[in-house]
């Protein structure tokens, strides 16, 4: 492929894969790069992502049974993607999988990351209602993505709802303590096992907050690590 070629995001967007972001090898650090080890041939890494409700409804409706049904729903929605829209081009799909892919330094390449108090990325338009869901490295000639600027909300935000917010006061001293946090969330009556207050009392994106069902399901994930980790 010698020619750049326009990026087929229809598809994607429908199956709610609705964030996408392209970037040529050569333009990433060495400390991304080393790791994904590049075989002949492949050009472009590409980030997919999702924000608001609509990948939870389409996973719903595909009926997805098992652990991880996100997971399950992105690596089928990308690799029909490929079949059908780029049948001609190989590509390796590295998330999710076993390779080692710093989601965040590349949500932050992106735009997409801003940091905020709560330690979830958030974003001028979707809130923190965002997540990445795939990566594949392959030998496509996209145009790369460009970058967006200006995107966090957090400095502009007087009340800094997300602080007051917080039961188990993790954000008290202005930076998040995760084992506060986290022990909070162990405890029988708290408010925040399933979901964090904090995080639903930022005013940005709230048009794209999750349904209750996904809020749950992520957190219920997140807490049977925890779980794990201080039985451990």
């Amino acid at each position: 492929m010698t020619e750049r070629t326009a990026f087929p995001a229809d598809f994607l967007d429908a199956a709610g894969l609705n964030r996408q972001f392209v970037f040529d090898l050569a333009d990433l650090p060495t400390d991304i790069l080393a790791p994904l080890a590049p075989q002949a041939g492949e050009r472009q890494l590409i980030l997919f992502g999702h924000g608001g409700r609509r990948l939870w409804e389409c996973v719903q409706a595909a009926g997805i049974a098992g652990e991880d049904p996100i997971d399950d729903y992105s690596i089928r929605t990308v690799r029909r993607w490929f079949a059908e829209q780029l049948p001609d081009r190989r590509y390796r799909l590295l998330f999710p999988g076993e390779a080692r892919i710093g989601l965040q330094a590349l949500g932050q390449l992106a735009g997409w990351h801003q940091p905020s108090p709560i330690m979830v990325g958030v974003d001028r338009e979707w809130g923190s209602w965002y997540a990445y869901r795939a990566v594949a490295i392959a030998d496509t000639g996209f145009p790369p993505s460009v970058p967006l600027h200006d995107r966090s909300p957090c400095p502009s935000c007087a009340t800094l709802p997300c602080i007051g917010s917080c039961p188990a006061g993790a954000l008290a001293d202005g930076r998040f303590d995760l084992d506060t946090c986290s022990r909070y969330r162990l405890q029988p009556a708290s408010a925040c096992a399933l979901g964090c207050l904090a995080r639903q009392a930022c005013p940005v994106g709230t048009t794209h907050r999750y349904l209750p069902e996904q809020i749950a399901h992520s957190y219920s994930r997140s807490l049977a690590v925890i779980r794990r980790y201080y039985a451990a």
